[in-house]
């Protein structure tokens, strides 16, 4: 999700200063969007870069509790890319407005099972609040050379003291619960209970006592992994992807005993957006165009919203 090599192949279109983007351009670069690191590359919204000959601007976030409250304390962007677990909070916190469905091209190939799910793309009422871009897995990734697969067969293997210093998980809560949540048996760590709440933390502090450092972007995380400085992580596809292609002894075990932690995330429209609409809605379209499917899934391992694009792929 956060990869360095990306943003410093667009040296040439993008300055970087103060954790804020600002795209060099005129007209495209008026849009600002607020995201994860990494998805400013400019093959996930070509045609948008095609029609403006320019960049939108783009602000990061580390994590989506961080994102919120800058967004409360006044911060103003036009779209910005949260995941599931947050839509709804956003919402009722007064930070969206609805989406012009009719505005937005491919809106109904978006993966049928995610636009079902309750009160997340669409509310009772018929409004649309959240257009999914991305779909993944934050699973057990281990060193081949360090771990067997036998003994990576059980998410419990992170507080197992064999592995002291070298275990890393994400530094962010709904990471690092979904985990816990796993361990002890609950599918959906949003619905935890004060009893569970209390179990699934006590397993952190265990996994705590193992973790060499806790990450923050993919960069630190690949940079670990090829320093051989972690045996173990909590992590998602674009790791694997990335680290496999660099001929990597990496596996990804999607299939461990407590299951795997599925996230999907995506676009929302932002209230009082500063900039144009016609802009934000040329973005959506752009990044929810069927070609860009190929590109997501190969270059992130991450499933892509658009299903026609994704079954073209299959078709393949």
């Amino acid at each position: 999700m956060k990869t360095m090599l990306r943003r410093l192949a667009l040296a040439a279109l993008v300055t970087v200063g103060a954790g804020t983007a600002y795209a060099l351009a005129e007209g495209g670069g008026d849009l600002v969007v607020f995201d994860w690191s990494g998805y400013e590359d400019p093959l996930l919204h070509p045609a948008y870069t095609g029609k403006y000959n320019a960049e939108p601007t783009f602000s990061f976030f580390g994590d989506e509790d961080e994102a919120f409250e800058k967004m409360r304390a006044g911060f103003k962007a036009d779209i910005a890319h949260p995941c599931s677990q947050s839509v709804v909070k956003w919402r009722e916190a007064g930070l969206l407005q609805p989406l012009d469905t009719s505005k937005i091209a491919g809106w109904k190939d978006l993966n049928p099972g995610i636009m079902a799910m309750k009160d997340l793309a669409t509310t009772a009422d018929g409004k649309a609040w959240f257009m999914p871009f991305d779909w993944g897995n934050t699973s057990l990734l281990y060193r081949t050379d360090k771990v067997t697969a036998d003994q990576a067969q059980s998410l419990k293997i992170f507080a197992d003291p064999k592995f002291k210093g070298r275990v890393t998980i994400g530094d962010n809560v709904d990471d690092a619960y979904a985990l816990a949540s796993l361990v002890i048996g609950l599918k959906d760590w949003t619905r935890m209970t004060d009893e569970q709440f209390r179990e699934a933390s006590a397993f952190l502090r265990d996994v705590h006592k193992n973790v060499r450092f806790y990450w923050t972007d993919d960069t630190d995380l690949n940079q670990a992994f090829t320093g051989n400085e972690v045996d173990l992580v909590w992590g998602w596809n674009e790791t694997y992807v990335t680290l496999k292609g660099q001929g990597m002894p990496i596996a990804m075990n999607r299939d461990t005993k407590e299951g795997i932690s599925t996230w999907v995330c995506g676009y929302v429209l932002l209230k009082d957006a500063p900039g144009k609409l016609d802009q934000a809605y040329d973005f959506l379209s752009a990044v929810n165009a069927p070609g860009v499917s190929e590109y997501m899934v190969k270059t992130f391992g991450y499933g892509h919203g658009n299903s026609a694009g994704m079954a073209a792929m299959d078709q393949k």
